[in-house]
């Protein structure tokens, strides 16, 4: 069953005018480089609220302080929206940091109604305009979603970062083809880290219309013609009756999807395999410890040198205050009982401090007790008193709720990576799908695993499904974060990062076990917070703790591996939860200037927006839930500054082309009108048209099966491209702005001094970020040479740039201006 081939979704305006434009790029930071700062407790009885904080700065000093807040964020006008898992403690704190708490209806909402514009707003009139004084549309994308339609647009000015006075934008359109210019509305301005990004405006409207106007309160206007974002009423592979799918019934640990990795192997040993990864995780599993004597200067913390389940959970420990006067400090040990004698004075009163109890226990203990000092940042200077016998824990066993016994092994984890094509030899391009980096994100784990049984359940019966197998080599990572899934099962739903443990004495503390953990989509080399990108943090117990040294943990150090060793993996899809987005590169910057890692050249920003349309449109296809453009982009452009993330070092490195997606996220509900959020871990069965962990599911994996068979359409292009100029060569009376175009996504090596083109001559690139390519204003009579090459390889007119060809098959035009 094939769908309609889709146009490249950047829009490319007729009417551009202009030149030029300044515009960084727009995202918020998440996560810090401070220090190490106080972490928040877990409540019994925390609760889901809304915020918002006055933007990036705020951002990065909230998570800095420990609060967890990176889900759920948008970007408003005025700041960021997010949410927050906190108790009423944690929300006068938060507060207290200038952090608005909103309510159910508050918040940033986009306009319905025609307010005027900009005369309305400031009374101005538009002045006249000039060539220097630009507007230029970036996006014009209509779309509907259950019965209802909606336009989004986005606007440059080249004025945009003027402040005194701000610029405004007003956005106009017609009812369709001849039809005049109305409705005015003040369009929304988005700045980021300082830097104007653009305006922008997704509203309601019940017929498509055909253009649109923008007019700048500096002088400018642009118009353009709208485009459709994602096809209409497109045919997923499961509208066939004898498709099969909707095979996962529920949520899965990470040993259930290990498992049916393993049998999917061994029941289709002729399309699969397992591939074991070889750095074992750190393992579900911690010492055991205890905090004894409150928290205060004589409060000691122990921790077993053995894993809890290896011997730690049966240490005890002891301080004894014995009969007499002027007696030393001193361990016993019985077995495992550990009795710390303390020291008394010459009055026959206790004497040994905190500090002093910590050092005999790591020295006399017999080598049972691995770390013991005072309580986080205490200097340890209070005396100790006597204590009954203590139970040394690793808080695992008793919090297993639902595990059968021996459910979750307690030591490293090897990852299997199910692989799955029919000439498994690297001569297919080869396809990563990652799932669950971030341990509480439940639903990439079941997309993936439901797009593996789609996979080998079809290949016999489906066509379209044969092609996908039989043309690619496809690795599956159900879950790459096996320990943190289980603690998220069992102990701490909202686990995020991994187990491994980095902190020191002052972060230790069993009360901070929620919040240890490297966070993986940190841990990478390319744009990392140890370079100085926003996003990751360099504190220990940070959701976004990026791990002491780049590639610091084995999860991320599989990947690498994995990649290296397969080479042919062409694509790669890290797969999470629960915000909506499908984005790329770039993915993170450094916060003062808001300097982005490389944006990928103008062929493959439009052949990630190209797919991403078709990704997003078989997503609609299954139940109408559309991510709208304004969260498709660079990640760092639509959602925050991750520093260290994977998309980056697998497309800087490797030249992969690397997605990131945020399944879930918000769902239009018809019956109020507005859209409504996701979570982590929704019900998996609710209302179908809504939010529900088994919706997700099926939707998302229809739009990887749609990935798959871009890949393999990618490995058997042997089409030449073609490209040619706009408007073409010929006598202009004037100045004419020209640009390229080109049959699909590829980049244009050109020259105007009369030499050869080639890979050394100028990229022909994008006018800005988000924008189709760059606009030449030819004032006196100039020669274009020019070649293209797709993101396969094929060269246009089969033309080789080196100097050996003269046979100079490359493409020409001469635009001569007269006076």
């Amino acid at each position: 069953m094939r769908r309609t081939q889709l146009r490249i979704a950047l829009l490319v305006v007729p009417a551009l005018v202009g030149s030029t434009l300044m515009a960084p790029a727009g995202a918020e930071p998440t996560g810090s480089t401070a220090p190490p700062g106080p972490v928040r407790a877990h409540s019994d009885d925390p609760e889901l609220v809304r915020i918002q904080l006055t933007g990036a700065d705020m951002l990065d000093a909230v998570v800095a302080a420990g609060f967890d807040i990176e889900h759920g964020l948008t970007r408003v006008p005025d700041g960021i929206e997010g949410e927050a898992v906190v108790t009423a403690e944690q929300i006068a704190e938060l507060e207290a940091m200038g952090v608005e708490i909103l309510d159910d209806d508050e918040g940033f909402a986009w306009s319905e109604e025609a307010d005027g514009g900009i005369r309305a707003l400031d009374g101005r009139a538009v002045q006249t305009f000039s060539h220097e004084k630009t507007v230029r549309i970036a996006r014009a994308d209509w779309f509907t979603t259950k019965g209802q339609g909606f336009l989004y647009v986005e606007a440059r000015t080249t004025e945009g970062q003027q402040t005194n006075p701000i610029v405004t934008m007003q956005l106009e359109n017609d009812l369709g083809a001849g039809t005049p210019f109305g409705f005015a509305r003040t369009m929304s301005r988005f700045v980021d880290s300082g830097q104007y990004m653009f305006h922008r405006n997704l509203f309601k409207l019940d017929a498509r219309p055909n253009q649109i106007q923008v007019t700048s309160s500096t002088g400018g206007v642009a118009t353009g013609f709208v485009s459709n974002w994602l096809e209409e009423g497109a045919p997923p592979l499961t509208a066939d009756p004898a498709y099969k799918w909707d095979f996962v019934d529920g949520y899965k640990h990470p040993q259930q999807l290990y498992r049916r990795a393993e049998e999917i192997a061994r029941q289709y040993p002729d399309i699969a395999q397992i591939v074991y990864l070889p750095h074992r995780t750190n393992g579900y599993q911690r010492k055991a410890q205890a905090t004894i004597g409150g928290t205060g200067q004589a409060a000691v913390v122990v921790s077993s040198a053995a894993w809890g389940h290896e011997g730690g959970n049966d240490l005890t420990v002891e301080f004894v205050n014995r009969p007499g006067a002027d007696l030393p400090l001193a361990v016993e040990v019985d077995g495992t009982a550990v009795r710390v004698l303390l020291a008394k004075n010459a009055s026959g009163a206790l004497a040994s401090t905190a500090a002093q109890v910590a050092e005999a226990l790591r020295t006399q203990s017999g080598g049972l007790i691995d770390r013991a000092h005072p309580y986080r940042t205490n200097a340890g200077t209070g005396i100790v008193q006597a204590s009954t016998p203590v139970a040394l824990t690793d808080f695992l066993d008793q919090k297993r709720v639902g595990a059968p016994e021996g459910e979750v092994p307690r030591g490293p984890a090897t990852i299997p990576v199910l692989r799955i094509g029919k000439h498994r030899d690297g001569k297919k391009p080869g396809v990563l799908i990652q799932a669950q980096d971030h341990a509480r994100e439940w639903v990439p784990a079941t997309t993936t695993l439901e797009t593996a049984e789609r996979l080998v359940r079809n290949y016999k019966s489906d066509k379209e499904t044969k092609k996908i197998v039989n043309d690619t080599d496809i690795f599956l990572i159900l879950s790459n974060n096996p320990d943190g899934a289980n603690y998220s099962f069992y102990n701490f739903a909202s686990q995020r990062r991994n187990l491994t443990n980095h902190c020191p004495d002052e972060n230790a503390d069993p009360d901070r076990r929620n919040s240890w953990g490297v966070d993986l989509n940190r841990n990478y080399r390319v744009g990392s917070a140890h370079d100085g990108y926003a996003g990751g943090s360099n504190s220990c117990v940070s959701d976004t703790y990026q791990g002491p040294e780049k590639l610091s943990e084995p999860e991320s150090k599989n990947i690498i591996w994995l990649v290296e060793r397969y080479r042919n993996i062409k694509f790669m899809m890290s797969v999470h939860s629960n915000g909506g987005q499908l984005f790329w590169q770039p993915g993170a910057y450094i916060a003062d200037g808001r300097i982005t890692t490389p944006r990928p050249p103008l062929r493959d920003e439009l052949f990630y927006w190209q797919s991403a349309a078709r990704i997003l449109s078989q997503v609609k296809a299954h139940r109408e839930t559309v991510v709208t453009p304004e969260n498709v982009g660079g990640s760092s452009d639509v959602l925050y500054s991750s520093a260290g993330n994977v998309r980056e070092d697998m497309y800087h490195t490797y030249g992969i082309y690397a997605f990131g997606w945020e399944v879930g996220g918000s769902v239009y509900n018809p019956a109020t009108g507005n859209w409504q959020g996701g979570s982590f871990q929704p019900a998996w069965v609710g209302n179908p048209d809504l939010v529900s962990g088994h919706a997700e599911t099926m939707e998302y994996a229809n739009g990887i099966m749609e990935m798959f068979r871009i890949a393999a359409e990618w490995g058997k292009d042997k089409k030449k491209p073609t490209s040619w100029l706009v408007p073409g060569g010929g006598k202009y009376s004037g100045p004419v702005d020209v640009r390229f175009e080109s049959s699909e996504p590829a980049t244009i090596y050109y020259t105007t001094d009369g030499s050869r083109p080639t890979f050394d001559s100028p990229r022909y690139a994008a006018t800005e970020f988000r924008e189709p390519g760059q606009v030449f204003h030819v004032t006196e009579t100039t020669t274009f040479h020019w070649f293209s090459v797709d993101t396969a390889g094929n060269i246009e007119q089969n033309y080789d740039p080196s100097k050996k060809d003269r046979r100079n098959n490359y493409r020409k035009a001469t635009i001569k201006v007269t006076r």
